[in-house]
């Protein structure tokens, strides 16, 4: 994942590539599917964040890089949750749902 984004970073152009996605009607179904999976899980970080701050970075970084980004919360989330996984889920928001 890491080397396709820097790959096309590097090597493509947003402007001429992004014209010729939004030309196709498969490629803005694409677009379509892919920000609303993003704006999906956005709504699941802002959720478990209990900080605004670092909700509203991680969300940028979600559109900005995708799912790379959410890979990565994925795996953070994961970490700090020791296998608990009302923790994983609802993040700093566990001690108010759960009893």
């Amino acid at each position: 994942m890491t080397a396709v984004i820097i790959n096309g970073f590097i090597n493509g152009n947003f402007n001429e590539d992004g014209a010729e996605l939004l030309a196709n009607p498969w490629g803005v179904v694409s677009l379509v599917d892919l920000y609303v999976g993003f704006a999906l899980f956005s709504l699941w970080i802002a959720f478990r964040e209990t900080n605004l701050v670092l909700a509203i970075v991680w969300i940028i970084l979600m559109m900005v890089l995708g799912f790379f980004t959410g890979a990565l919360y994925v795996l953070i989330a994961l970490y700090k949750s020791d296998g608990d996984w009302a923790l994983f889920f609802l993040g700093g928001r566990k001690a108010k749902y759960v009893r």
